[in-house]
């Protein structure tokens, strides 16, 4: 049976699937013979000395027609066939850095590898095959760098054959089988990169500044530092119920009384809420916390880690949004406070003092509908008028600050105005990039909060968060002054990139499938 396809159907229809079931058929028949023929259809290693890329660079300019008489052995997965004749074209790609899938053609003529050799690959070898193949380096007729083949293995059998290689895939297709997706698209393999060059950036420029980093525990026995839903589990040891992490704030909290005064963590949390295109139940955050600063200087350094990050990213001084909206982040970067933001949008003057039923009618004068449970709660209400009205509206980099204390339960109260919180809001292009308090270090204070948001949590606030004795027993040892930063990761990754959080996260969490084919 010949393979001289050149592309393959991505599964998108029954015919689709069905043709698929054939294929794979076809593959596992051609993995059987090559065992049934002493030949390993998975060996644990074959023969390469080079890299493809390492063969383009050690080869940049080469004139048609040279015959260098070097022997090298490469290896990769086909992606391009043609099989005619005497003669068989194949272009083989690996994975490489900075996304890239380099990609070299190799030659295989009956001349050289023998005939039986060049019907043996002609049967045998698919495209997604892996192959390992040995020969002379050289140039075609037309200068396109190859290798003449003197001999060549099987490195890894496919049994399912490639999507489209130059088209698009199915958004659903692309995130439920990324592995598919890194092969085909090279866009796919970048963001893999430009993220995790990110990520880097971010470690760097906190340790830069002398900040530790930690890992702190996902299980937990007390879910806080946050206002979300968490999930729960069973630790069978125990006999308990435990639930994953909604934040690391509070361990690392813990670590700034016993005296780490810069410390941070870069890793997952989980929250039992919804799942949409700038939200997904687990999500990268960072979260850093400096003894004797405060929020303005917690301002300072997401601002460093942004504009490292963006350099990092290829972004640079600025970007442009999906939107076609262009955002300038090398510049200072303005703070507007919340009451006088939420009063200029809707015309008319809110203040701490603004009642709630002035609210509710300012609300529906704005056409927007408000959660019934928030109808007595003021401060609630100024908040769903800023979500609606203001934050969507803010495309530069704004610091928002003087938030309600509902905003912020675990913030400090304002140093000028107790009616307010220490914190702010990062807004970048509509969305809330990070957030960062002068933390609340008083432990009467914070044992009120708590108590306060566990008594939520007891009348069912499935979002509140419970009382967790043993943080406000460390608090009791005294915690210096503190800033804290929060970060969403994919947040900025997503700013940076101009994709949804189901393109920046590499592996998403989604619906399961129906089939499995």
């Amino acid at each position: 049976m010949s393979t001289t396809n050149t592309s393959n159907t991505s599964p998108s229809t029954v015919d689709d699937v069905e043709n698929t079931r054939d294929q794979r058929k076809v593959r596992q028949a051609k993995r059987q013979e090559l065992l049934d023929a002493g030949v390993a259809a998975y060996p644990v290693e074959v023969d390469r000395t080079h890299t493809l890329a390492e063969i383009r660079e050690k080869y940049p300019d080469l004139e048609p027609g040279v015959e260098t008489g070097d022997i090298v052995s490469v290896a990769g997965r086909v992606v391009f066939q043609r099989n005619t004749g005497k003669l068989c074209f194949a272009s083989l790609q690996e994975g490489g850095a900075a996304g890239e899938h380099p990609r070299l053609q190799v030659m295989l003529s009956q001349a050289r590898v023998g005939a039986d050799s060049l019907d043996s690959y002609k049967h045998l070898v698919d495209l997604g095959d892996h192959i390992s193949v040995t020969g002379e380096v050289i140039t075609s007729k037309r200068g396109e760098l190859s290798i003449m083949a003197d001999s060549w293995t099987m490195a890894s059998k496919a049994l399912r054959p490639l999507p489209v290689l130059h088209a698009d895939l199915a958004e659903e297709t692309r995130v439920r089988q990324r592995y598919a997706d890194l092969i085909v698209r090279q866009e796919a393999a970048e963001m893999v990169h430009k993220r995790a060059g990110v990520v880097r950036a971010i470690r760097r420029t906190l340790e830069d500044q002398g900040y530790i980093e930690v890992e702190t525990p996902i299980l937990q026995l007390i879910h806080g530092g946050a206002q979300a839903r968490p999930f729960e589990t069973h630790l069978n040891a125990f006999d308990q119920t435990m639930t994953l992490r909604i934040a690391t704030e509070l361990y690392l909290k813990r670590a700034v009384v016993g005296g780490i005064d810069k410390i941070f963590e870069i890793g997952r949390v989980f929250r039992n809420e919804g799942v949409d295109s700038t939200h997904s139940p687990e999500f990268t955050m960072l979260e850093a916390y400096e003894a004797y600063s405060d929020m303005y200087g917690m301002a300072e350094r997401i601002r460093e880690v942004i504009l490292a990050a963006a350099k990092a990213a290829g972004v640079e001084q600025e970007l442009t949004t999906p939107e076609g909206n262009t955002i300038v982040l090398d510049t200072e970067w303005e703070w507007r406070e919340f009451y006088p933001a939420v009063s200029e949008a809707v015309g008319q003057e809110v203040t701490p003092d603004t009642t709630a039923e002035e609210l509710l009618a300012i609300a529906k004068a704005q056409n927007i509908d408000v959660d019934a449970s928030k109808h007595n709660d003021a401060q609630e209400l100024a908040l769903e008028l800023f979500d609606e009205l203001v934050e969507p509206n803010l495309v530069q980099p704004t610091f928002v600050y003087h938030y309600p204390q509902a905003a912020q339960p675990l913030a400090r109260p304002h140093r000028q105005d107790p009616r307010m919180v220490e914190a702010w809001d990062l807004i970048i292009d509509g969305y809330e990039i990070g957030t960062a308090f002068s933390e609340l270090i008083d432990p009467v204070i914070q044992r009120e909060r708590l108590t306060s948001q566990s008594e939520a949590a007891a009348a069912g606030d499935e979002e509140a968060m419970q009382l967790d004795h043993d943080f406000l027993r460390a608090l009791e040892y005294g915690a210096p002054p503190t800033g804290g930063l929060g970060m969403g990761v994919d947040r900025l990754v997503m700013l940076l990139t101009g994709t949804g959080i189901r393109e920046t996260i590499l592996f998403p969490l989604l619906k399961p499938e129906e089939g499995n084919e």
